[in-house]
């Protein structure tokens, strides 16, 4: 069975969970489903795998399962997150066509961000020659990635914990007000750029471009509800005004402050 196939199959089934909640297709079943697919990456091209391809399936791994338990320990110790979901909640009520296609979207979509390490080694198993170079660049820029969603998500947690009631402008938050979906967006950029030097064909590089430009677009569409959010909470504070004024809300030095009117991005 094509390798492409096997790991879709895979992102379908942990992506199952979101049945039990609708959010959970995009949350839970989100970063578990990139470890998995990570997983089946290793066992699939086992023979042919080198220590980049090792490397850019452990980050993978790594990326998935850090955001699956936090975000699974978030909703268990975090109330206002909880709230947020229940909210979230209220809002289903699809259909079991239209979810039953949400699934399989999300799946795909999935499968599409890890694309380019999946056609990387299956062009290697193929028999073509390519060099490591750009496999240990993407693997750098995935690690940076990694580490500034991470980094954030802490100093969010940690913010919230001292003061529950006030927006988080501290840390990597006084650069940008979205740094763990800037390091979203970074660890994305490197996958994609395992596909330079990899010998991929067409289809390879546009279903590889499909998954980046989606993830892309979900992180200003969730920075997005989040300025709304915020607005709504903290609209009225002086220190937040100045805060959203002077801050750009994702990409750090380009001056983009808010994203709230562009209705194209609601998700």
């Amino acid at each position: 069975m094509n390798a492409f196939l096997i790991i879709f199959l895979v992102c379908l089934i942990v992506s199952a969970i979101g049945w039990m909640r609708f959010i959970y297709f995009i949350s839970l079943g989100y970063g578990f489903s990139i470890a998995a697919a990570a997983i089946a990456i290793l066992l699939i091209f086992r023979e042919s795998m080198t220590w980049a391809t090792l490397a850019l399936c452990v980050l993978l791994m790594i990326y998935g399962f850090r955001l699956g338990f936090y975000l699974l320990f978030r909703e268990l110790k975090s109330s206002e997150y909880r709230k947020v979901l229940s909210e979230n909640v209220r809002k289903e009520g699809y259909s079991f066509g239209i979810t039953l296609a949400i699934h399989l979207s999300c799946a795909l979509l999935y499968l599409s961000q890890v694309a380019p390490v999946v056609s990387r080694l299956y062009n290697m198993d193929g028999g073509v020659v390519m060099s490591e170079e750009w496999a240990w660049i993407g693997a750098s820029v995935m690690f940076l990635g990694i580490i500034i969603e991470a980094a954030a998500d802490a100093q969010k947690s940690f913010a919230k914990k001292k003061n529950a009631h006030r927006f988080v402008d501290t840390g990597l938050y006084r650069i940008v007000r979205c740094p763990n979906y800037f390091g979203e967006v970074i660890m994305w950029t490197g996958c994609l750029l395992v596909c330079i030097g990899a010998s991929c064909t067409w289809w390879q590089w546009a279903f590889a471009v499909f998954g980046y430009v989606c993830i892309v677009y979900i992180m200003f569409s969730g920075a997005r509800r989040l300025e709304i959010r915020q607005n709504k909470n903290y609209g009225s504070d002086p220190e937040y005004q100045k805060y959203v004024k002077n801050t750009p809300i994702l990409i750090p030095l380009v001056p983009i402050y808010s994203v709230e009117r562009h209705k194209w991005l609601k998700g």
